[in-house]
């Protein structure tokens, strides 16, 4: 321990001791106190630590005689002790003096007024918790009595501390079975379990006897903990006892505590000792499917199939299972489920469609739940080989109709399915989710699946009653339907029938982009941005995008009102920009058309209130300098000086972040790194020069990037400081070879720089120099020192411990001459 922190440790002990001295009113202080007190028991010995501070021993013993200790401080004390009594000498030292036995035992707190409040309890368990590290204090739970204490604090009115409780019966028991070995053994000769996992196996049981459905849902919270974490062979004893009334649950009409059994018997199957058990889980996996309410076997279903090990007929039976919800939709709309229609028991078969037409939020509640774990486990390795893509692309488009209200009905039931479903925006986001996803596995770019996607999509976007975010669902469908769709058989443009949607697309995209409602019309721009980035090299696309009028509404969109559609408009302009999608010319509609697109982007970063705009120009600009823009090509100086003046003032820090990057950019293209092209061009060798020229050196002098990344170097936000310092060195390291010969005058000029910078000039640090100060201001630098300290943390001096202890006997008046820190 710090020489400071020991003398300022007993006068803090005795502020904790008097009752009379008030602490802050939250447990701030506290929590840290106890940090410090784990981190140094992690690398100092516990018991030398009370040894050479005898002020926390008098702190244990006082916190139980005292009657005017405070709850807050009886906590922490309790969790002290136990974290000092983690070490078995320091646990054998408490031991000896009968402070252990004191604190955790009968006779402790739980006899004091402090123990009706819930930190007390939770402090008792944590402190429970921490000290049940070895053999010797398993034997102290049983000999204190304390097992009793867990049991009825399961039961406790606070969840929090009915939650620990129920978390530490695991830890102990899963610690006993650790131990199992070398318990005394039987008349037979066999291992006896230790008297404490013997007593909470036998708790556990009678937990899961009971009839009320909260004990047994703590029970089985016990026993899929203790599965989870212990994989000992003495576990299969321990599930060989229990699963006959685990299984005994399973009759129950309804199944008590059921989202619990079904985490139970999953985590039985994930464990290497139980499932490769001669009785494993299986048949009882295969019994709760059947047994269990649809809503609930369907979890249990997906964890089945994404289990490693397991019978065939299980997972045929699990796959049967999540495939219900929709064969029904299937039948009840009079189409043949086909490979849906998986052979099992009416009695299943009937139920899903009960709980479907049961009420709307039943109805609602199981769709939804069966798409999602299809979504999930398509993506999965464990994915069924023969995955019924047809049919399932057949009841998605089919339960999107039946929200939409465009399904052909016949039956009785698929009227009432039809009611149950209109517009529910629930089920058709959770429809769009999972459509998107069978866009992996899509079939021939001429397939009828195909159009018939092509043509819910295209309805769920016409729609007047589609939400907002369903409709952010349906781009984003449509995008993973373009992404994954074939080409054409010549492989290099779209099939007939994509370029045809396309045709019908853009015309309700430019509806979209005109919606009152401005979350449509940034989701709009956003499916445009991606769109294009993605087939702008298709000559049709570009065609049919060009006389949709959709670009020229892009660009009118740089004026929305809203913030967030003025940032998505300039994603999307960049990306039509850069692909050479932007009509150019005055029009009657669009005069703002005279002026170029980069003009009015250096505008929006120059004058846009709002950050989001601002941003995404910068991100716009750093990607054009990559991909060398035409428009900037022309004159890049003139370009570049503009946007550094103009981030230099800009309030927002991840503004000048990203003004950052581009400079970094520009730097690497003037200076001719090869880290600008792209890593994996294969080509000859070229002779890379020792340094750059005093040319390119004036060219980044000239538009003020170097007054810009001196400035930013002193920027009151950290991130823009740690990037402009990373910049600054890279321009170091890269101009070290350059030696040019300086006179007084560019002696002069170093020092000026280096004054004006030091008293944090925000412009013209350095101006129109010679190369020779730019480099020598460079070096005079400490960049590394720069570099260090703002890689350390603003507050490292005020969360030392030090400090910690000083602010906690300032705030009761102990230490006069001390400021409490703000935490």
């Amino acid at each position: 321990m710090d020489p400071e922190c020991s003398k300022l440790l007993p006068m803090l002990c005795r502020v904790l001791a008097d009752g009379r001295q008030p602490l802050a009113e939250d447990d701030t202080c506290l929590e840290k106190l106890l940090d410090w007190f784990k981190a140094l028991t992690e690398t100092e010995s516990s018991l030398q630590l009370l040894r050479e501070h005898t002020c926390l021993l008098e702190l244990l013993s006082h916190a139980l005689e005292a009657r005017d200790v405070s709850a807050r401080v009886l906590a922490f004390t309790l969790r002290l002790a136990g974290m000092l009594a983690a070490q078995e000498d320091c646990f054998q030292f408490l031991q000896q003096r009968k402070l252990l036995l004191k604190l955790f035992g009968e006779a402790g707190p739980l006899g004091q007024v402090a123990w009706i409040e819930p930190g007390v309890r939770s402090g008792w368990v944590q402190g429970m918790r921490s000290l049940l590290c070895h053999p010797s204090a398993l034997n102290f739970l049983t000999d204190c009595g304390a097992l009793d204490t867990v049991f009825s604090l399961q039961r406790d009115p606070s969840l929090f501390v009915a939650s620990a409780a129920s978390q530490l019966l695991s830890y102990i028991l899963t610690l006993s079975m650790r131990d199992a070995d070398k318990g005394h053994p039987d008349p037979q000769g066999k291992a006896c379990a230790p008297t404490c996992a013997q007593e909470i196996v036998a708790h556990v049981e009678a937990s899961l006897c009971s009839a009320t459905t909260a004990q047994a849902m703590q029970a089985l919270h016990v026993l899929t903990s203790t599965i989870t974490h212990c994989h000992e062979p003495w576990t299969e004893d321990f599930w060989r006892r229990l699963s006959p009334t685990v299984g005994h649950l399973l009759e129950g009409d309804p199944v008590p505590a059921a989202p619990s059994l079904v985490e139970l018997l999953l985590s039985v199957a994930r464990s290497p000792v139980l499932s490769c058990a001669a009785d494993g889980p299986w048949e009882m996996l295969a019994r709760a499917l059947g047994c269990l309410k649809p809503s609930q076997a369907l979890p249990l279903a997906l964890g089945i199939l994404k289990l490693q090990r397991c019978p065939q007929s299980l997972r045929t039976q699990a796959f049967g299972v999540l495939l219900q919800p929709l064969a029904c939709v299937l039948k009840a709309t009079g189409q043949a489920p086909g490979t849906l229609d998986i052979p099992d028991r009416a009695s299943d078969g009937a139920m899903t469609v009960d709980m479907l037409l049961s009420s709307k939020s039943a109805c609602v509640g199981l769709l939804c739940q069966a798409l999602a774990h299809l979504e999930e486990l398509q993506l999965l390795p464990q994915c069924p080989l023969r995955w019924p893509q047809e049919a399932l692309l057949s009841a998605v488009v089919t339960t999107l109709r039946l929200c939409g209200g465009s399904a052909s009905l016949t039956s009785s039931v698929g009227r009432q399915l039809c009611r149950t479903l209109a517009g529910c925006a629930r089920v058709q986001r959770a429809a769009l989710d999972f459509l998107g996803t069978l866009a992996h596995g899509a079939g021939p770019p001429e397939s009828e699946a195909l159009t018939q996607v092509f043509a819910v999509l295209l309805e769920c976007l016409e729609s007047h009653d589609s939400s907002p975010m369903v409709l952010k669902k349906a781009f984003q469908a449509t995008l993973k339907w373009f992404w994954g769709t074939p080409m054409s058989p010549g492989g290099c443009e779209l099939g007939p029938r994509t370029l045809l949607f396309l045709k019908e697309l853009f015309p309700v995209l430019r509806k979209r982009l005109c919606s009152p409602c401005w979350e449509v019309r940034d989701s709009a721009l956003e499916f445009l941005a991606q769109l294009t980035r993605h087939w702008a090299e298709q000559a049709k696309f570009c065609a049919v995008l060009l006389a949709s009028e959709v670009p020229q509404l892009t660009r009118q969109l740089l004026q929305d009102p809203e913030s967030y559609v003025r940032a998505s408009a300039v994603t999307a302009v960049g990306q039509l920009s850069r692909h050479g999608l932007l009509p150019t010319g005055a029009s009657p509609e669009l005069p703002e058309a005279q002026e170029g697109v980069l003009d009015q982007l250096l505008y929006i970063l120059s004058t846009d209130s709002e950050g989001f705009p601002r941003r995404a120009v910068m991100q716009v600009f750093t990607e054009w300098l990559r991909d060398g823009h035409a428009d900037m090509a022309r004159n890049t100086e003139q370009f570049m000086t503009a946007v550094f003046k103009a981030v230099s003032r800009d309030l927002d820090w991840e503004v000048r972040v990203q003004g950052l990057e581009l400079a970094q950019v520009f730097v690497a293209q003037t200076l001719g790194q090869p880290g600008s092209c792209c890593p994996y061009t294969v080509g000859l060798p070229r002779a890379v020069p020792p340094g750059p020229s005093p040319t390119a050196l004036q060219v980044l002098s000239r538009v003020q990037l170097l007054d810009f990344a001196l400035s930013a170097l002193l920027d009151c936000d950290r991130p823009v400081a740690q990037k402009a310092c990373d910049l600054l060195l890279f321009l170091r390291d890269k101009s070290g070879p350059l030696r040019v010969p300086m006179d007084s005058a560019d002696l002069a000029s170093v020092e000026a720089a280096l004054r004006r910078w030091r008293e944090g000039e925000q412009s013209q640090v350095l101006g129109d120099v010679a190369p020779a100060v730019v480099l020598a201001v460079l070096g005079a630098m400490d960049l590394e020192g720069f570099q260090s300290r703002l890689a350390r943390s603003s507050d490292h001096m005020e969360r030392s411990p030090q400090s910690l202890l000083q602010d906690m006997l300032a705030t009761v008046g102990v230490l006069r001459g001390h400021e409490a820190d703000c935490y």
